[in-house]
C-alpha cells in the first residue's frame, strides 16, 4: 500500500521534533548532536519502528546537497583575519594530514580485516578506500560541544581546527573518488594519472571557488531587489551555482563551495547579517536531514558481525594513526606546544561526512561496498562516543580551555550589529544595588563610551534621556566600546549580565 503524502509529512515532523529535542539534550550533556540524530534515525529504521529506506541514490543526493550547504555556511562563518596566523598549520593538516591518515589507516585496516574477517578477502586498495572515506574530521560536532560547555581554546587552536575541519573534506572526497577509479581499472591502474587527477581537481576547485565567490559578491551588490527577504535566497543560489559549475569544470565542488563561502562571508554585501542567519538555519536543517537519512539507511543488525574489527580499527585511528599524522605534519612548526598537538590529535572526530563518502562505493557497486559502509558507520559511532563526549574534558585536562569573558547575548531586545561595527551590545536588569546612588539614568555608574539606548518596562519600549527615572526590573539595552570596563561595572552592580 503506497504511503500518503500526509503520512510522510507527519512522520517527518515527528522525526524532526525528536531530533531537535535530541540536539537540545546533546548541548546540555555534552553529547554530539550527530550521535543523537543518528540514533533517532536508527531507532526509526527497519530494525526499529519499521521505516524501510534503502534508496542509495536518494541518500547520496541528500548527503551531497546537505554537505554543500554545511561547507558553504562554515566558510561564511570563518574569519580570514583569525585563520591567517595559522593558515600553514591548518592547510597542512587539511591536505597532507588527510593523505597520511588515509595511508596509515588503510594499512592498519588491511591488517585488521585480514586477521578478523579473512573470508572477506579485502585487498590493500579496498582497505585504502575504506580509510579514505574516514580521513576527514567533523567540525559541527566538535564546536557544538565546546560551545555548549562555554569553553574557549587557547593558542589559536579554535580557528586552526575550524580551518582543518572545514577544508579537509575535499581532500578526503578526491581520495575516495580516485581510489574507486583505481579499483575499477582492476589489473592495470595508472597511479600517476590518478595523482594528476587529484591535483587537478584541487587546483581547479580552489581557483573556481575564489573567482566565483568574488563574482557572487559583485553581483549581489549590483542587483537591486525590492524585496529584501530575497537576498539570502540569492546567496543560496550562488552557493549551489559555485558547487555545480565547478563540477562541470572538472574541479572539486566541495573545496570550491567552502572557499566561495569564505570569500563571500569576508566581503561586504547588502543584507549580510540576514544572509548569515539564514545559512546558520539552513546548515542546521541540512545536518538534521542528513543525519536522519544516514540513520535510516543503516541496518543495526548488520553491524554485529563487524564489532570486533570495527572496535580495533576505531581505537587504532584514535590512539595511533590520527596522532601520528598530526605530529608528523606539525613537525616543522616547532612553536606549537606538545599539548596543542595532543589536543589537535584528539579532535579527530568522525561525523556524517565519512558516512556520506562511504555511500559513494555503494552507488558505484564497488566490491565489498556494504562492508565498507558498515565499518565506517560503526567507527563513526565509536569516535562520537569516545572522542565526542570527552573533548571539553581533554581541553581542560591539557590546560587549553578557558572560560570566555564576554557579555551575555541579548534576550529582551531583537537588535543586531553588522560585523563591521566593533561596538558590542548587551542588556542588563536594573537591581536595587544599581539604584543606590539615585534612580535617574544619569546616576547609573556606567563607564565612558557606554550608552543606554533603550529601556523595556512592562513589555513596552522607549528611548531614555539622562533624566529618565528607572525602576527595579527595568531592562536596559546598552552599547559600549569598552567591554572590559562595562563587565566590571555590571559585576559591581551585581546584575546577571555576564555570561
Amino acid at each position: 500500500m503506497p504511503l500518503s503524502t500526509e503520512l510522510v509529512l507527519f512522520a517527518m515532523a515527528i522525526l524532526f521534533f525528536l531530533s531537535i529535542l535530541a540536539g537540545k539534550a546533546g548541548y546540555k550533556f555534552g553529547v554530539p548532536a550527530l550521535l543523537l540524530f543518528l540514533s533517532v534515525g536508527m531507532l526509526s529504521g527497519s530494525d526499529g519502528l519499521g521505516i524501510h529506506f534503502e534508496n542509495i541514490q536518494v541518500a547520496q543526493t541528500i548527503g551531497t546537497v546537505a554537505l554543500c550547504i554545511i561547507l558553504f555556511s562554515g566558510g561564511m562563518d570563518t574569519k580570514i583575519s583569525e585563520i591567517r596566523p595559522i593558515l600553514p598549520q591548518g592547510g597542512v593538516l587539511a591536505t597532507l594530514g588527510v593523505f597520511v591518515t588515509a595511508i596509515l589507516t588503510g594499512l592498519v585496516s588491511w591488517w585488521v580485516l585480514g586477521m578478523t574477517i579473512p573470508s572477506a578477502a579485502i585487498g590493500l586498495t579496498t582497505a585504502l578506500l575504506l580509510a579514505a572515506t574516514m580521513s576527514s574530521t567533523d567540525s559541527a560536532s566538535v564546536f557544538s560541544i565546546l560551545r555548549s560547555k562555554g569553553l574557549h581554546l587557547k593558542n589559536n587552536l579554535r580557528p586552526m581546527l575550524e580551518l582543518e575541519s572545514g577544508s579537509n573534506d575535499p581532500m578526503a572526497y578526491v581520495l575516495t573518488i580516485t581510489l574507486i577509479e583505481i579499483i575499477k581499472m582492476e589489473s592495470s591502474p595508472n597511479y600517476w594519472l590518478a595523482g594528476g587527477m587529484l591535483l587537478m581537481q584541487l587546483v581547479i576547485g580552489a581557483v573556481a571557488g575564489y573567482v566565483l565567490g568574488k563574482l557572487a559578491v559583485r553581483m549581489i551588490n549590483r542587483v537591486q531587489i525590492d524585496n529584501s527577504s530575497l537576498y539570502p535566497i540569492l546567496v543560496f543560489t550562488f552557493c549551489i551555482f559555485i558547487f555545480s559549475a565547478t563540477y562541470y569544470l572538472k574541479g572539486n565542488g566541495y573545496l570550491a563551495v567552502y572557499i566561495g563561502g569564505l570569500i563571500i562571508g569576508n566581503s561586504k554585501f547588502v543584507h549580510k547579517r540576514s544572509s548569515l542567519n539564514f545559512f546558520d538555519g539552513m546548515a542546521w536543517m541540512s545536518q538534521l536531514i542528513m543525519f536522519l537519512t544516514l540513520g535510516l539507511l543503516v541496518n543495526p543488525h548488520e553491524l554485529v558481525p563487524i564489532i570486533v574489527p570495527g572496535l580495533i580499527i576505531s581505537f587504532l585511528m584514535i590512539f595511533v594513526t590520527r596522532p601520528l599524522s598530526v605530529f608528523l605534519c606539525l613537525l616543522p612548526f616547532r612553536k606549537m606546544h606538545f599539548k596543542d598537538k595532543t589536543f589537535v590529535s584528539w579532535v579527530g572526530l568522525r561525523g556524517a561526512v565519512p558516512i556520506i563518502f562511504a555511500i559513494i562505493p555503494l552507488a558505484e557497486n564497488v566490491p565489498h561496498a556494504r562492508l565498507i559502509f558498515n565499518i565506517v558507520f560503526f567507527c563513526t559511532l565509536v569516535s562520537l562516543v569516545v572522542q565526542g563526549t570527552s573533548l571539553s574534558k581533554m581541553a581542560t585536562w591539557l590546560g587549553l580551555a578557558e572560560k570566555p569573558h564576554e557579555l551575555k547575548k541579548l534576550q529582551d531586545f531583537d537588535v543586531e550589529f553588522s560585523d563591521e561595527i566593533k561596538s558590542v551590545m548587551t542588556d542588563i536588569s536594573v537591581t536595587p544595588q544599581a539604584l543606590e546612588k539615585g534612580n535617574r539614568l544619569m546616576d547609573m555608574p556606567l563607564p565612558d563610551k557606554t550608552l543606554v539606548v533603550m529601556v523595556k518596562r512592562d513589555g513596552k519600549y522607549f528611548v531614555p534621556t539622562g533624566k529618565t527615572l528607572l525602576t527595579e526590573n527595568d531592562k536596559l539595552l546598552i552599547i559600549t566600546d569598552d567591554q572590559e570596563a562595562l563587565m566590571q561595572t555590571i559585576e559591581n552592580m551585581r546584575t546577571d549580565a555576564p555570561a
